[in-house]
């Protein structure tokens, strides 16, 4: 099985209850296609770096998921399809980094630091 990195941005106005469908659609599409996900990260609602369908902010969900070719093709035909996402983006990788959140609020990133030097 491959590696992948997989990012959907989903509209600005949805809402959380339709985020958390969106995910859970996505995930049991990959386990349907027989592949798994390690890890799911919420990274929220982020500015855009241009327009994109008439928003300028977009709700981003990451994936880390193992799987073949035909999971990642049959992952991106629905979601071109899907009205509520504005983007997608699927990398194929050597190896995952499940240690670093790279979107984590810094008040969090804070609370880490600290309750790591308590220790």
């Amino acid at each position: 099985m491959n590696l992948y990195e997989h990012t959907i941005i989903a509209r600005q106005d949805i809402s959380q209850s339709q985020l958390k469908a969106i995910e859970e659609k996505y995930i049991k599409l990959v386990e349907k296609f027989d592949g798994s996900i390690v890890k799911t990260e919420k990274w929220g609602l982020m500015n855009l770096s241009y327009i994109i369908k008439k928003n300028r902010k977009g709700n981003y969900i990451h994936f880390k998921l193992k799987g073949s070719g035909k999971t990642i093709l049959e992952l991106e035909k629905n979601e071109k399809i899907d009205k509520n996402l504005l983007r997608y983006l699927t990398i194929k990788v050597k190896k995952f980094d499940l240690e670093t959140n790279y979107f984590e609020k810094s008040e969090e990133k804070i609370t880490k630091i600290n309750n790591e030097k308590n220790i």
